[in-house]
């Protein structure tokens, strides 16, 4: 079983940035494909991005983040990051971390992913 545990959430104005963290336990971190999912209040819980190879050389984003976000990895630490950056009113939604044990390569479907974290609060004031 493996938990995760998010933070870094927070109140921050249109232009501002925050960086998430994700902390997980267990001892084969490294072998996971990891994500950022976000749900916004009445909206289905979207893709934001996702980190696949050990290395973290191999990363993907939603198009609506690329260029202001970036996922990155730290596995001495077990832990994967999220920096936004230039953040607009509508990146507000709580932001999920998770883990996917076998990559398939699968990574924009929530289905994919094995364990989640319990979600972290990001809001952006115009």
């Amino acid at each position: 079983q493996v938990q995760l545990v998010e933070t870094g959430g927070g109140l921050v104005q249109a232009g501002g940035s925050l960086r998430l963290s994700c902390t997980a336990s267990g001892r084969t971190f490294s072998s996971y494909a990891m994500g950022w999912f976000r749900q916004a209040p009445g909206k289905e819980r979207e893709f934001v991005a996702a980190i696949i190879n050990r290395s973290g050389s191999s990363t993907y984003y939603a198009n609506s983040v690329k260029g202001r976000f970036t996922i990155s990895r730290d596995n001495a630490k077990n832990t994967v990051y999220l920096q936004m950056n230039s953040l607009k009113p509508e990146d507000t939604a709580v932001y999920y971390c998770a883990a996917d044990s076998y990559y398939t390569g699968t990574y924009q479907s929530r289905g994919a992913y094995d364990y989640w974290g319990q979600g972290t609060q990001v809001t952006v004031s115009s």
